[in-house]
């Protein structure tokens, strides 16, 4: 019996992220990253792309939030994006787009490669290939 088989079916996976700026961060993920918007409103953003986890974007502030997270902003955190191969053109292609990169392409000594991006609201996205995958 699978461990798993005592919880409860995810159909998705989601991260919600507060920030100052909404409409910038918004901007930042379907340019740069490829998600398209699937909702919007007022202080509020659902992103989402297939192959990947959909990002929710509330403005700090926001009502809808419980008191004692609504000045709260999403920092402290990576979104990291783990590519089966073209991590050296997908950089490339980035910086040439203009996306800000704040950590450049390097390899860690457990053989991670990665480089990290960072949207308008300081919200850092890591995309990450393991050394020998093309």
């Amino acid at each position: 019996m699978s461990h798993l088989s005592s919880f409860v079916q995810f159909t998705a996976s989601t991260v919600s992220l507060t920030v100052d700026d909404v409409a910038a961060s918004q901007e930042f993920f379907t340019a740069y990253l490829g998600y398209t918007v699937q909702q919007a409103a007022e202080g509020f953003a659902s992103l989402t792309r297939p192959d990947a986890f959909d990002v929710v974007l509330l403005a700090r502030g926001i009502e809808v939030l419980p008191p004692e997270q609504r000045d709260q902003r999403a920092a402290g955190l990576i979104l990291a994006y783990t590519l089966a191969a073209g991590l050296d053109e997908e950089e490339t292609r980035l910086r040439a787009a203009g996306a800000p990169i704040t950590m450049p392409l390097r390899e860690e000594p457990w053989g991670e490669r990665l480089f990290q991006v960072t949207d308008p609201n300081g919200v850092v996205v890591q995309l990450v290939q393991w050394a020998g995958q093309n």
